[in-house]
């Protein structure tokens, strides 16, 4: 059985390229690239990509929806589907442009590639995501040991994470310098931190307690004072592992390095909530509890805009449909309590939906709001 086809390598190597240094897609978009061409190629035997034709897309379209996944056992979702389907014509579509291809292949024969509307939308409907309660991360934080300095770190590490909701990406790159304990603040500067879309803004520590916050401050100062680290250190650095008095390698205190990537964190998140006997809810989960936080507590659209900013949203429809949902839980409370008539709801309301109708025509919202508290 073929394994490769040299002119299939060769365009692809340019493809991806092309997505990298034109089109500016991150790495894991491209390895998304390579993942779905390569499962099209397997299926196809290696066939050069000169000579496709459209029954090669219909049939595996059908030849894909019948796969299990190897993690689950159970056929593909939709959304698999979808993604990698979509790689797929984004790739037939750009390769009928190309010298050697386009008097070839119609631009259009990656239609082919599409689902039905019907899996479409199975596949990009937004689902309910789950976030651990306030609650659950204070008593994950709460049972966790501190007998060692590695123990401090990880607790601190989970700290930091609800206080800020940063990513941990970002996370992993943050240096001692990033912090301001006299300004409750952390400086996401993308020059230094691994940022999303590289963007650069401050994050104020969000209102989840004193006890949370006096961790991550014991934390800096043990590591500024006690180890006599400066501004460009790691604020949580890497595990130093060494081979121990059983020849097996083992972890044994801190090393003064940044982790390389942020693997290790959603490690420590899932051993922790694991021993305090909850189910695992990864680092971007705490996004959406802060985010639900959020919407109890902000009572005009001026504090839902500065707490969306406070997340690096740039908008504050980023926060509303990405990670606004309210649970459904939530949502019969919020419908049954309407049933009674609360006085100066009607104002906030309409504010609200003049806010974000400025928004949506281009305004940015924080313009409104300041020309709307004007004399």
């Amino acid at each position: 059985m073929t394994k490769h086809n040299a002119n299939n390598e060769r365009i692809k190597r340019e493809y991806f390229t092309f997505l990298k240094d034109a089109k500016g897609n991150s790495e894991p978009t491209v390895d998304a690239a390579a993942k779905a061409l390569n499962r099209f190629e397997v299926y196809n035997n290696h066939r050069d990509f000169k000579a496709f034709h459209i029954q090669q897309a219909i049939a595996f379209k059908k030849h894909l929806a019948e796969q299990n996944g190897q993690r689950t056992g159970e056929k593909l979702s939709k959304a698999t589907l979808h993604a990698t389907l979509t790689q797929l014509k984004g790739f037939f579509q750009w390769l009928a442009r190309e010298p050697g291809y386009k008097s070839r292949l119609q631009y259009s024969d990656a239609e082919y590639f599409n689902l039905s509307d019907k899996d479409t939308r199975i596949a990009t409907t937004q689902r309910e995501q789950t976030a651990p309660t306030l609650e659950q991360i204070t008593h994950v934080i709460n049972t966790m040991p501190a007998s060692t300095e590695i123990d401090r770190r990880n607790r601190a590490l989970i700290a930091f994470t609800l206080l800020t909701g940063a990513r941990d990406s970002a996370i992993a790159s943050m240096k001692l310098k990033h912090v301001d304990l006299v300004a409750d603040c952390v400086s996401q500067d993308a020059r230094e931190v691994k940022t999303k879309f590289g963007k650069t803004f401050n994050t104020f520590f969000f209102p989840v307690g004193k006890e949370i916050r006096g961790m991550l401050a014991q934390w800096v100062s043990y590591l500024r004072e006690d180890k006599l680290w400066g501004n460009d250190d790691p604020l949580f650095p890497a595990t130093h592992i060494e081979r121990g008095p059983s020849l097996q390698f083992e972890a044994s205190g801190l090393e003064r390095q940044h982790w390389s990537n942020a693997t290790p964190i959603r490690k420590i998140f899932r051993e922790a909530f694991v021993k305090a006997g909850l189910p695992y809810f990864n680092p971007h989960s705490f996004r959406n509890t802060l985010v639900q936080l959020g919407q109890n507590v902000c009572e005009s659209p001026e504090q839902f805009k500065a707490w969306s900013q406070n997340l690096g949203h740039e908008k504050v429809l980023t926060t509303l449909t990405s990670y606004g949902e309210v649970a459904c839980q939530r949502q019969g409370e919020i419908i049954r309590a309407l049933a009674t008539p609360q006085k100066g709801r009607q104002s906030n309301v309409s504010e609200l939906a003049k806010a974000l109708a400025k928004e949506l025509r281009g305004t940015p919202l924080i313009e409104h709001l300041r020309a709307s508290c004007a004399p």
